[in-house]
């Protein structure tokens, strides 16, 4: 099949033995982040010690966001790198609640469970009532203060429509805060042509940040001054260094820093963000398409097989089947070289990166699949 990605699985460290279907969890190596890093430790830190925050460090945050952001649709100055995806999304959704005169907060019913254990809290904390609601009825009303959605399903693969859920919730005067742990990476993201009030996500996915390597927040430029998070860190003042007695926060996005930076971490993400120069967008979501129709036709009609992701083109970069004995199965596929995941009680999860999967891999994880059924 045509591939017009062929050239960037050069970018990446991976075994060609192995079928690596787990992007959607943990994305591969670009191969410049392992001499990046060797260089952070040697050279940055090594030889020039504490002068690296004067040298770089320090604007990472802001500086790795901007690259984030390109691949958001977000303008400059509103994408931070910072913490988890749970720690930003407790500073978005105190943020759009801070002073409402509203009672609940809707959020998708079947959520990734940190997302809804952070939800309850920030209930709990606020006194304000938690909603879950399917996203096709979420029932809003004009008590409803924020809406916290997932682009994509962690379990099913299924994308939301982020332009037509994110106008019902400006109808009734509602703000809405968009999971994109599973869409960053995937597809075209339109946050600043949507008037998306507030946006997290991971990047250890298919940004191939690298495991536990920082979360980015989307604050857009016309939210900044009324962005009030609860976790006002020295970071996020408006002259850190001065270390004023008196909390006040940064104009802009930086408001939501808190500690100091991973700069590891942050770093060789710096680096892996890289292989994005080489692509666009749109043949990335084109080929996710193409790849997961492929091993869908493969897979259907398998005996015992459900396939739970939907078929059209509102789906992730993932196919989902069911089977009563998945975790199993994953286990078997493992020990053939082919690596998915499993979500219990009996979902096995397949995850494409466009940058570095191919069709062959498809074709014989499929073909594994159906030898051990």
């Amino acid at each position: 099949m045509n591939d017009p990605l062929a050239h960037v699985r050069d970018l990446f460290d991976l075994d060609d033995d192995v079928v690596y279907l787990d992007g959607n969890s943990l994305g591969a190596p670009p191969r410049v982040v392992a001499e990046r890093v060797r260089e952070v430790v040697r050279e940055q830190w090594g030889r020039r010690l504490i002068r690296g925050w004067s040298e770089g460090w320090w604007e990472a945050p802001e500086r790795i966001g901007n690259r984030i952001g390109r691949l958001l649709g977000a303008a400059p100055g509103q994408v931070l790198v910072a913490d988890s995806t749970s720690v930003n999304l407790f500073k978005a959704l105190m943020a759009a609640v801070r002073n409402t005169d509203r009672a609940e907060i809707v959020v998708d019913a079947g959520t990734f469970p940190s997302d809804g254990y952070v939800a309850r809290s920030v209930a709990e904390l606020t006194g304000l009532a938690l909603r879950p609601a399917p996203p096709e009825d979420l029932d809003l009303r004009d008590t409803t203060a924020v809406v916290l959605l997932n682009h994509v399903d962690y379990r099913t693969g299924r994308l939301l429509d982020m332009a037509e859920l994110t106008a019902q919730a400006h109808a009734v005067g509602a703000k809405v805060v968009w999971d994109l742990c599973h869409s960053a990476g995937v597809l075209p993201i339109e946050l600043d042509a949507l008037g998306v009030d507030l946006a997290v996500g991971c990047t250890y996915k298919f940004l191939n940040g690298g495991p536990g390597s920082p979360a980015f927040i989307y604050v857009p430029r016309h939210g900044q001054a009324a962005f009030e998070q609860p976790l006002t860190g020295w970071t996020g003042h408006e002259v850190p260094f001065a270390m004023d007695p008196e909390y006040r926060p940064d104009p802009g996005v930086s408001r939501a820093r808190v500690g100091t930076p991973d700069i590891i971490s942050m770093l060789a993400l710096e680096a892996a963000l890289e292989v994005w120069d080489h692509v666009d967008l749109r043949d990335v979501r084109a080929k996710g398409l193409a790849l997961t129709a492929h091993f869908r036709s493969l897979v259907e009609g398998l005996p015992g097989i459900e396939v739970i992701t939907p078929a059209d083109e509102w789906r992730g970069h993932q196919v989902s089947l069911r089977h009563p004995d998945a975790d199993r199965l994953v286990e078997r596929l493992a020990e053939r070289q082919v690596i998915g995941d499993h979500r219990p009680p009996d979902v096995l999860r397949f995850g494409f990166a466009p940058l570095y999967n191919t069709f062959d891999e498809a074709t014989r994880a499929a073909t594994t699949l159906k030898e051990l059924l």
